[in-house]
């Protein structure tokens, strides 16, 4: 699963996009087919054609939300999910917008546009992909946004322009007419002259006389992107608000329900300004991981059931912590999100494994999943700070390291752990600033970063994983031959964990005694 993009979370190997399509980017049908299926395999309890509106929370403690459909017909609950994404289109508002064409209703043909020449408003992937589809056809074309391209192998944020649908990039760089310019939206004028032709003005303060776009247009296309829906929502209630930063978001808490309606919650894309252009919260293989995590959370919000959880006696714990960071795919997906917690626990020298936590809860952890704890050690995927970026040389020889001593360094995705002797407060987390996703910690490791993402490597990951963990735990991790606890047992009044729990417990002088 950390390399399926498309598939929900299941143990049916059959229900998997990949036994629907072998294509890399599959077609969009075939998303629809396997949703059905989905549905129907589960027997999921869905009701289609439904236009819901109106989502009015009680007006008291305890009460219930209701809401209607276009049928009129009245719904009630005691909490509310909702997975609407942000599907409503973002479209222009300017003087002669009307003369645009929207992403939603342009052509799809592209012998539509023979010989056009087209602007396109907006550089996000339904800009270009819209350039892609029509680049054969047309005499040229020119893309308009505020801010410059963000290539997603640059900045590692796959919302950002992916290779697929960068083609233009090449025509407008090798001179082909094609071009890619910088101005805001909202300076603009468009005219539609006698002749049919559209003509562009802009504010003089953005202008020269010889101006990128004083050519005339045949078809100016808006890709301006998506915003949220909040019309669903009764608007003289209670409702959410957009948020402040990420607009096209509705404001929500850490545990992703709203913050200003209690037993409203959120999941799916609609929760990314958690984790905005930082992971992968707003697609498929990031969201199915933060919809299992608000799954746990109402579980023990409403239920009383604990977040799963696994333990390990301290000596198994290196070998479940290198099975995780090879296999487990949530924290992979959503890096720096989601971690794995493990709690220490001093008197019975076991650790208590959370999967796939959301860390910024961990200043309120028993609040969110129920489990108590003082120490801890937190492990999470991370990119290097400095690594990615928009216009940083990502291919720059010196972009990674394979030296364990130089781990610190690693720039692309490995595992982080942090220790906590008491854990981070809410108010701790809260003042934190991008890019740190955690307090600092007493003791801090890095796994070293590795080429084929499989840290299994005895020298290079697991020894230096051992002596932290060690360290950490203030106890010799290391496994013994019979023979080395029976001298060690005649010589030392302190022995090894792994002699006390194993030799001494169950042979030779433990048996005497």
């Amino acid at each position: 699963m950390r390399h399926d993009w498309n598939s929900l979370l299941t143990d049916d190997l059959s229900l998997r996009v990949t036994k629907y399509s072998k294509d890399f980017f599959p077609h969009k049908s075939v998303m629809i087919q396997y949703l059905n299926d989905f549905t129907r395999h589960y027997q999921l309890n869905v009701q289609y054609e439904t236009d819901i509106r109106n989502i009015t929370p009680s007006q008291w403690p305890g009460g219930k939300f209701t809401m209607q459909d276009q049928f009129a017909n009245i719904y009630s609950c005691a909490v509310v999910i909702v997975a609407t994404g942000y599907s409503k289109e973002k479209l222009a508002t300017f003087p002669g917008s009307e003369h645009t064409v929207s992403y939603g209703d342009m052509s799809m043909n592209p012998d539509d546009y023979l010989g056009h020449s087209v602007l396109i408003l907006g550089r996000g992937n339904s800009g270009f992909e819209t350039a892609d589809g029509i680049l054969s056809s047309t005499n040229f074309i020119h893309m308009l946004s505020r801010s410059r391209v963000k290539l997603s192998w640059e900045t590692h944020y796959v919302g950002d322009l992916r290779a697929i649908n960068n083609g233009l990039l090449d025509t407008y760089q090798l001179k082909s007419l094609d071009g890619v310019l910088e101005a805001p939206v909202s300076a603009l004028n468009i005219v539609k002259l006698d002749n049919g032709k559209l003509r562009v003005k802009i504010d003089e303060k953005y202008t020269f006389d010889n101006y990128a776009m004083r050519c005339d247009y045949d078809t100016i296309i808006s890709c301006l992107g998506f915003v949220y829906d909040f019309s669903i929502f009764n608007q003289s209630a209670a409702h959410p608000t957009p948020h402040k930063r990420f607009s096209k978001f509705p404001s929500i808490h850490q545990n992703y329900e709203s913050d200003s309606i209690a037993g409203l919650f959120f999941a799916g894309t609609s929760t990314h300004s958690l984790d905005f252009k930082r992971s992968a919260g707003g697609f498929i293989h990031g969201f199915r991981y933060t919809t299992r995590a608000l799954f746990h959370l109402l579980e023990w919000k409403y239920q009383g059931v604990k977040w799963p959880s696994t333990s390990y006696s301290w000596l198994s714990l290196s070998n479940a912590i290198i099975k995780r960071v090879n296999e487990a795919s949530g924290t992979y997906q959503m890096f720096g999100v989601l971690g794995d917690v493990m709690l220490i626990d001093d008197e019975e020298k076991r650790v208590i494994l959370l999967e796939e936590f959301p860390v910024k809860l961990l200043g309120r952890l028993y609040e969110h999943s129920g489990h108590n704890h003082t120490r801890s050690i937190v492990m999470l995927f991370e990119y290097g700070k400095d690594f990615s970026g928009p216009g940083k040389d990502i291919f720059r020889t010196t972009r990674s390291t394979g030296e364990p001593y130089e781990a610190h360094t690693s720039n692309f995705l490995h595992p982080t752990f942090y220790y906590y002797k008491t854990s981070p407060t809410e108010d701790d987390l809260d003042s934190l600033t991008y890019p740190d996703i955690l307090p600092n910690p007493d003791r801090l490791h890095h796994i070293v970063e590795d080429f084929l993402t499989d840290f299994d490597a005895r020298k290079s990951h697991i020894l230096p994983l051992r002596r932290y963990l060690e360290t950490c735990l203030g106890t010799d991790l290391r496994h013994h031959f019979q023979d080395e606890c029976f001298e060690l047992a005649l010589a030392h009044k302190t022995l090894p964990l792994d002699c006390e729990e194993r030799y001494m417990a169950n042979m030779g002088l433990g048996v005497l005694s």
